[in-house]
């Protein structure tokens, strides 16, 4: 079943009322918010299973100068969480109004009136309204005068400890994909649509699809092995560089160039998805175009090498 993204301005269709309901920001839907959403199925198999969760991130909001820090935009998020079999996804803006909101406004107009939840989960971490004047004991008490039913969740951890979106964002900066993945339980991915680059690649013999990080997080800058989701559903293996691409340009902003395997179709304009596998090297300025494309080719061959070994 697909997922359904509602958001404020649209009515909650009647099949999605009495459903249980996930609590979170879900920034990485990663396998800590998985098990939140197992907890919500567990509690109630035979109702429908949504999570709330909130446009911007309340970090975006309250800090808009902070560097992007998004693991997972909205398309993604709402991938990610309909492989939990999550049928629906109540996004709730998060504005000044709605920061401006006591905790009682959440529970009573928004999770009781407007959605109808019949069951809720969350994590013993969670909390909301103005200045996060509720908490778990406070949800609990007030789902219960509402005849809410409500499940805490348990932090998931690993020998490391928590597993945690800060703590994947942290794998990702320092070039640990693959340590990052496994806390995942699948690769990271950019998922973006496809812009107008230099068109310089094409010059040395790597054309690239070029991808604007926009909110997404920048993770360490350099040269990946990854796979790239493709608009028709298929998934090709190629190499990726993130970053400012020193030898060819000054610019001040990071991107993503993937050279696709294998592929020459025209791209520009639909929306793919790249998920990183392994880092291969830091990003370097070379003296000259050739030694790029000298370099090129071996990256790329280290990258399907790779691949192939990790049967991707």
């Amino acid at each position: 079943m697909t997922i359904q993204i509602i958001d404020a301005d649209h009515p909650v269709p009647a099949e999605a009322r009495g459903a249980t309901v996930a609590l979170g920001n879900f920034d990485g839907v990663h396998l800590g918010h998985t098990a939140v959403v197992q907890t919500a199925h567990a509690a109630r198999p035979g109702a429908p299973l949504g999570v709330v969760t909130f446009e911007p991130h309340p970090r975006e909001f309250f800090r808009p100068g902070d560097p992007p820090f998004r693991l997972t935009l909205l398309t993604e998020k709402a991938a990610a969480l309909e492989a939990l079999h999550v049928q629906f996804l109540f996004v709730q803006r998060f504005d000044h109004e709605f920061s401006q909101q006591p905790a009682e406004h959440f529970v009573n107009h928004i999770l009781h009136e407007r959605i109808g939840a019949s069951h809720l989960v969350c994590g013993p971490d969670f909390a909301f309204g103005h200045r996060r004047g509720g908490n778990v004991p406070f949800l609990a008490g007030r789902a219960e005068v509402l005849g809410i039913g409500l499940s805490p969740a348990q932090i998931l951890s690993d020998a490391e400890g928590p597993i945690s979106s800060t703590r994947i964002r942290r794998l990702l900066q320092d070039g640990y994909p693959e340590r990052a993945n496994a806390l995942l339980g699948r690769a990271w991915t950019v998922r973006a649509e496809v812009a107008h680059g230099d068109k310089r690649g094409r010059t040395i013999g790597f054309p690239t699809a070029n991808l604007p990080l926009g909110q997404h997080l920048e993770p360490a800058r350099g040269v990946y092995a990854v796979t790239v989701g493709l608009p028709n559903g298929e998934t090709r293996r190629g190499v990726a560089n993130i970053g400012l691409r020193p030898t060819v340009t000054d610019a001040v902003e990071s991107r993503l160039e993937v050279n696709i395997f294998d592929f020459d179709g025209d791209l520009y304009g639909q929306e793919i998805g790249v998920s990183l596998h392994s880092f291969l090297r830091a990003e370097q300025k070379f003296p000259s175009f050739d030694a790029l494309r000298q370099q090129i080719l071996t990256d790329a061959a280290q990258a399907a090498a790779l691949l192939g070994r990790l049967n991707l």
